[in-house]
């Protein structure tokens, strides 16, 4: 069973975010050496005004830090990018890493941003499919040609082989059904987002299993908000600001199911916070419900103080330690 840290790289207005590159270098250094097995980055654009580093150079920024963990985003919304420029990116990223690169993949969901890049939600989809198919061969280094719906490359190959035949992983996330029988076709695994119920994944991991046709994927991740205190009572408390303006801004930007509920209400069978004996047992219960094999943690928020996310960093290093 391996953990990875979900890396916040979101700040409030007003922030320095500068000032804060350290503090992202020193989390990744922490989670390295409390054991943690991955590194993991978000991906949006026209945030503000959350400020957002950018995906791609903070994973080459901070890879220098992760040496010997798996690095990838979580999630690249890929129908906004071409799959050429994905491509190429994705193998810089592989050999900067020892051949440790995953490209996590999704749909995305912001109205504002495909307007912006001039793209249609309605073609999120086959997007998404399209490109994955155009990646998976520019991969192999050799020369391609592909004419299909939405791109075009005539007899050119990439620059940069990844480091391992076939190139990096590709996970998938989503949380609709079609979503998910996608990941099973087309994906190496299948990446759940934090925001879905422990009852609703029960249902959700039934289709994937199924979709999967007796097939083994490369591992079952998830990803959750995560909080390890000192103290169980005073653990929600410690990081119930952070954690609440983080969902306020998802639901500012229209994702459904976040209509602003309490925070209780909210983290109830999604989050993982507590004192290190019950995210112990939390861990153990969404394990044995649901067979995950690679928890994904996100322990810092916009606006948490630095110090409460090492601890907690450091404490669930202990828990899978």
């Amino acid at each position: 069973m391996k953990v990875g840290l979900f890396l916040n790289t979101q700040f409030q207005p007003g922030q320095n975010v500068a000032a804060h590159i350290p503090d992202l270098v020193a989390q990744t250094r922490a989670a390295r050496d409390a054991g943690f097995k991955s590194l993991w980055f978000p991906h949006h654009y026209l945030t503000g005004p959350l400020q957002m580093l950018q995906i791609v150079p903070m994973m080459a920024y901070l890879a220098q830090h992760a040496e010997g963990m798996q690095i990838g985003p979580n999630i690249l919304i890929l129908p906004l990018l071409n799959p050429v420029h994905v491509a190429e990116e994705s193998a810089t990223l592989d050999v900067l890493t020892g051949g440790n690169y995953v490209l996590g993949v999704g749909l995305g969901y912001r109205a504002g941003e495909f307007t912006a890049f001039n793209m249609s939600l309605k073609e999120r989809a086959p997007r998404l499919e399209e490109s994955v198919a155009l990646i998976r061969r520019l991969w192999s280094g050799e020369k391609v040609t592909h004419k299909g719906r939405f791109y075009e490359v005539n007899d050119h190959a990439i620059g940069l082989k990844p480091v391992h035949d076939g190139g990096p992983p590709i996970w998938f996330a989503g949380t609709a059904d079609a979503a998910i029988k996608r990941a099973a076709r087309l994906g190496d695994a299948w990446l759940i987002v934090p925001s879905t119920t422990l009852s609703e994944l029960t249902t959700q991991m039934r289709v994937y299993r199924a979709a999967l046709g007796g097939r083994t994927p490369d591992c079952f991740p998830m990803v959750r908000e995560c909080y390890v205190g000192a103290n169980h009572k005073t653990a929600l408390e410690e990081c119930r600001g952070a954690l609440q303006y983080k969902y306020d801004a998802y639901a500012s930007w229209g994702l459904s199911g976040r209509q602003n509920p309490a925070l209780e209400e909210l983290a109830r069978d999604r989050f993982i916070i507590g004192d290190a004996v019950f995210v112990k047992e939390e861990i153990a219960r969404y394990r044995e419900a649901l067979g995950i094999d690679h928890f994904m943690m996100r322990c810092h928020w916009p606006g948490l103080e630095f110090e409460k996310t090492l601890g907690s960093i450091t404490r669930l290093g202990e828990i899978f330690g």
